[in-house]
């Protein structure tokens, strides 16, 4: 940490927001100052905490004028805690940066002319309310002086927060992170508990919630934890997560069921969908069914079409393809994601979906299909799967992203390869009083 009585202090306008969590600004010379703290239009006292050649960073000690869009969130935790860095901009500004955020990546990343870029990328759709949208909420766990300490990631490695309720999580359930902070404490303090995170995910629709503890393998008192995680919460479903490897390179070695159903069910749509603990699922249902909405929107497939599905999860598109066209292959490399994605489909009783467990360049279907989904993770396609893709007669790909700049880099290689043309983007905000934006990008044969 700098010397606090040694940094150096500037009044500087904030002009708009960064990709992150900071606001940007410019010094005097000219120089681009990150900071965080910042809403567009603030006039403010920056402390500058790294002062590079090229950029700064500082942070905002003294708002000296606030801007009109600056508004007081919902939670006193909003500057410590790191769930909401955006949580003092008003929504219109949020919904603005995340389009602004798009057009930039397709620009400066993705090499479009900015013009084409504006002209493609359309306004951030909302997926309802920007609070009390989420339907998963992780809990970090520490010890500090030999206790255990259960609640939120501070922002800027600050360490475990203590929280009494979270306002992004469904309103129905805001304050079961206090008691499932306060069962998870009191187990970890009367056995030797040590655990790495605890997972929460609550349904409005369903009514179930699971409560997942992540740990390595070795004894665990199951039968208390069952009980006292019972007793503080209705929950539907607990389970322990076993995982090993090194801590940045975690692998899921298991799922033991402690009490209930052992997963998690949820409504999409009119699809119910069964979610293991450690399966992909998105955190907010309603921008969930609008994604689903948009790519049915841009593909509109038919019933004699033939549809592939890549890095499918649990099927979240798969479901609603098989109900609309002839047959669809889908590809998913998580083990836990490809057995929820069967068990699923045997729920809905569609036996028109070949679904492969492995690795979307190495399992890339045989057969051409007229309508494609990618809903790729955070890292994008890769080359490989962009050439299998643009050798495909399709007639549409929908390209669901979670990410503006690998977005870009392989529209970039569609764009090279000509055989597909950018059709539209649209930024869907899944992630209110965040810098996350969710796209859906349409490419048509050309």
């Amino acid at each position: 940490m700098p010397d606090e009585s040694a940094l150096r202090h500037e009044e500087l306008t904030i002009e708009r927001m960064a990709y992150g969590a900071d606001a940007v600004a410019h010094a005097a010379d000219g120089k681009a100052v990150f900071v965080s703290g910042g809403v567009p239009g603030d006039v403010a006292r920056v402390a500058i905490t790294q002062d590079g050649t090229s950029f700064s960073k500082g942070r905002v000690e003294r708002v000296l004028a606030p801007s009109p869009d600056r508004v007081g969130p919902p939670c006193p935790l909003c500057t410590v805690c790191g769930g909401c860095p955006w949580g003092s901009l008003s929504y219109s500004v949020q919904l603005a940066a995340k389009r602004a955020n798009v057009v930039d990546a397709l620009a400066r990343i993705g090499r479009l002319p900015a013009k084409e870029a504006e002209r493609l990328v359309g306004p951030c759709a909302v997926a309802g309310d920007p609070w009390g949208y989420r339907n998963k909420v992780e809990l970090a766990f520490a010890r500090r002086g030999g206790r255990a300490l259960v609640g939120m990631h501070g922002a800027g490695g600050q360490g475990v927060i203590k929280v009494d309720r979270c306002p992004l999580l469904d309103k129905r359930y805001e304050r079961m992170t206090k008691s499932v902070a306060g069962a998870v404490s009191y187990l970890a303090n009367s056995h030797a508990l040590d655990i790495e995170r605890i997972g929460i995910r609550a349904s409005r629709r369903t009514g179930e919630v699971e409560v997942a503890l992540w740990t390595e393998p070795g004894p665990f008192p199951r039968a208390q934890v069952a009980k006292v995680l019972g007793d503080a919460c209705r929950t539907t479903s607990v389970v322990r997560v076993l995982t090993k490897g090194p801590q940045k390179a975690r692998r899921v070695t298991g799922v033991e069921r402690l009490a209930g159903r052992g997963h998690w069910g949820e409504l999409v749509g009119s699809e119910r969908m069964s979610v293991s603990a450690p399966s992909f699922f998105q955190v907010n249902t309603r921008g969930a069914e609008r994604l689903v909405s948009l790519v049915l929107e841009g593909l509109r497939p038919t019933e004699d079409d033939g549809a592939m599905d890549l890095y499918c999860g649990a099927g979240t598109f798969t479901l609603p393809l098989a109900r609309r066209c002839a047959w669809v292959s889908a590809v998913e490399s998580y083990g836990p994601a490809v057995r929820d994605l069967r068990h699923n489909l045997d729920v809905a009783r569609l036996d028109n979906v070949d679904a492969q467990g492995g690795d979307a360049d190495r399992e890339f279907p045989q057969s051409d299909a007229d309508v494609i989904v990618v809903d790729p993770p955070r890292a994008g396609l890769g080359g490989a799967v962009v050439d299998k893709l643009s050798a495909q007669d399709a007639r549409a790909i929908a390209y669901v992203s979670c990410d503006p700049a690998t977005l870009a880099r392989d529209l970039a290689r569609f764009r090279e390869r000509a055989a597909f043309a950018i059709e539209s983007v649209v930024p869907v905000d899944l992630f209110p009083q965040t810098f996350h934006v969710e796209t859906v990008t349409i490419l048509r044969h050309v």
